[in-house]
């Protein structure tokens, strides 16, 4: 996975970026376009040009986007303090408090989706819609492998990937990089549960995105999508707001590649 990825190196700049002072940290941002405003939420290890280099130049024809880079990746400063997804969450929060936005849609892939899961729980009325691509609010939303998968890695496994390129070309101190990457590890070895009451009790219309053959357990994620009112027979009632798009022949990182499908949902959706 940490291999296939690449840097777009976008070729629009933003209208504005910077760091936000969020719970104790710096958080930094970046601002694109006029419109609507859209946060976008990384995968884990990644960058804003890593992730969204191929999908922000097209969303922002027409939105405010706004992407962030989470506690110790990419401009965002390596942080001792505990990684949680309640203070990731806050941190998103805070940083649109200082943008003056009152709320917003979120998408977050991976990683992000959740933290863009925890948003939606403690910020109900930030957030108008969610989407999210390849991502569970439970560690059991995956498939054993992939989950055995986070407790084995190493830091050694990121050498000479684009990841470690991305993080080199933009680190305030890249002497952080395998202390970010112990950080992040632990993080993704620990078994996490955002519960399925809370899930059920998102009131924001939820776009799920995921491939075929991401690594997520696909009978979960059904149940996921009942949690939010989904999987009915729309023909004998009315059509749920929430959607699930399987996207077929994908996995967790080729399906983010997939840009026109992405912006197609997204546009349909949002």
């Amino acid at each position: 996975m940490s291999t296939t990825f690449q840097s777009y190196g976008q070729d629009i700049k933003p209208s504005e970026n910077g760091y936000a002072p969020v719970n104790g940290i710096k958080v930094y941002y970046e601002v694109y376009g006029e419109g609507q405003p859209i946060v976008l939420l990384h995968g884990a290890y990644m960058t804003i040009d890593l992730n969204w280099g191929q999908i922000i130049p097209e969303l922002s024809k027409s939105r405010k986007v706004i992407a962030i880079e989470l506690q110790g990746h990419g401009h965002t400063p390596f942080s001792d303090r505990k990684l949680s997804l309640d203070t990731l969450a806050s941190d998103v929060e805070e940083v649109m408090d200082y943008l003056k936005i009152d709320s917003a849609d979120i998408v977050g892939y991976s990683f992000g989706g959740k933290v863009a899961y925890q948003f939606a729980i403690q910020s109900p009325k930030r957030l108008k819609k969610l989407v999210i691509i390849s991502s569970s609010y439970k560690s059991s939303g995956w498939e054993p492998e992939v989950i055995n998968a986070f407790k084995n890695m190493k830091p050694e496994l990121f050498t000479n990937t684009p990841m470690k390129a991305a993080y080199d070309a933009v680190a305030p101190d890249k002497t952080k990089w395998t202390k970010f990457l112990e950080q992040m590890i632990a993080s993704g070895a620990t078994p996490f549960d955002l519960g399925d009451s809370n899930i059920s009790k998102i009131a924001a219309p939820v776009l799920i995105i995921a491939g075929d053959n991401d690594g997520l357990d696909k009978i979960e994620l059904i149940k996921t999508y009942k949690l939010l009112g989904g999987a009915v027979t729309a023909d004998f009632g009315a059509m749920p707001k929430s959607q699930l798009a399987i996207v077929p022949g994908q996995g967790h990182v080729s399906l983010m590649k997939q840009t026109t499908i992405i912006l197609t949902y997204l546009n349909s959706f949002l």
